[in-house]
């Protein structure tokens, strides 16, 4: 029993001095897991709120929209972006806001929020829609080097049917016939079959002329997609 009693003393030593070397460290990795859990945790509550709040504050930029004040709606996404400037809430309220801009005429206005939302948006597809609707108020302002400027961004391929129309809607309105041409014909070999968009592009095409001249597509300025 007293051989027992000293196999099962040796083994209480040793734990005593396994813990007096390692046991600070144990207690500092359990604690550093905990910490580290609970900031985990902790984040992902905070992420929540966040996004409950940003969408309780993008329902009230809905509200307003039903207003057509633009005023209202300008101050209803001045609190998204304010608050939440990252998250998607923030730019689609922007893109709400200039099209009550445009609507309104308040063409300064919409000019600016549409290009915060080319220069924030994390999403490519919502970029190109703000930066075709820029381009379009610059034509409309008669503004056509900024409009093409625009159209010459760099943009997913999906979007150059898109571009090449209003290149050549912007051509047209200069009174150069060939390159709009040229860029309409671009738009319809850019568009899908089924498109039923092809259709408005053939009748610009067919209203300045018919189709392009020989070489004329390969001469027109590229379409700077992605």
């Amino acid at each position: 029993m007293a051989a027992l009693d000293l196999h099962e003393q040796e083994q209480v030593d040793a734990l005593k001095a396994w813990w007096k070397e390692n046991g600070r460290l144990l207690l500092l990795a359990v604690v550093s897991a905990a910490v580290v859990l609970g900031g985990v945790f902790g984040w992902r509550y905070l992420q929540g709120q966040r996004q409950a709040e940003a969408a309780t504050l993008f329902g009230e930029v809905l509200k307003q929209v039903g207003s057509h004040d633009p005023k209202r709606v300008e101050d209803a996404a001045a609190q998204v972006v304010s608050r939440h400037a990252s998250s998607i809430y923030a730019v689609r309220a922007q893109l709400l806001a200039a099209q009550t801009n445009i609507e309104a005429k308040n063409t300064s206005a919409a000019a600016s929020e549409l290009q915060w939302v080319i220069d924030h948006a994390g999403d490519e597809g919502i970029q190109d829609v703000a930066r075709l609707k820029l381009a379009a108020m610059r034509l409309d302002e008669k503004k056509y080097d900024d409009a093409l400027k625009l159209l010459d961004a760099a943009h997913p391929e999906s979007f150059n049917g898109l571009y090449y129309d209003l290149k050549g809607d912007v051509y047209d309105a200069q009174g150069k016939k060939d390159q709009a041409r040229a860029a309409y014909q671009q738009a319809l070999d850019k568009l899908a079959p089924t498109d039923n968009y092809r259709n408005i592009v053939q009748m610009k095409l067919d209203g300045i002329g018919g189709g392009a001249q020989p070489g004329a597509a390969a001469n027109a300025p590229a379409g700077g997609s992605k």
